[in-house]
């Protein structure tokens, strides 16, 4: 991974505003049916209905901010959710610091 990929992330306004959702899920996202909004992330449906965006479209988004290491996605049933990772998220923000 290259810090272009963390820069290419984070000039995003709506990435930083899904990043900012998934810093507190409980707090922007309804109870979903399959998932624990902490545990195994938010809905991607949910989030495209926030961000007010096509599947597509958040698709897009979501790879970046994986890409770049700041969330992580997980599979249930059709579905994905995504959390983030603030391991890597501290990981890759100490790289980037030291590089700059």
């Amino acid at each position: 991974m290259e810090n272009a990929d963390l820069f290419r992330a984070l000039a995003s306004p709506p990435r930083l505003q899904i990043l900012a959702w998934l810093r507190d899920p409980r707090a922007h996202f309804p109870p979903q049916t399959d998932g624990d909004l902490v545990e195994d992330g938010v809905c991607a449906v949910y989030i495209a209905q926030k961000l007010g965006v096509t599947q597509p479209t958040l698709s897009q988004h979501m790879g970046v901010l994986t890409d770049a290491g700041l969330v992580a996605s997980k599979r249930i049933k059709q579905w994905t959710f995504y959390r983030r990772d603030e391991d890597r998220i501290r990981e890759r923000l100490q790289l980037a610091q030291q590089s700059v």
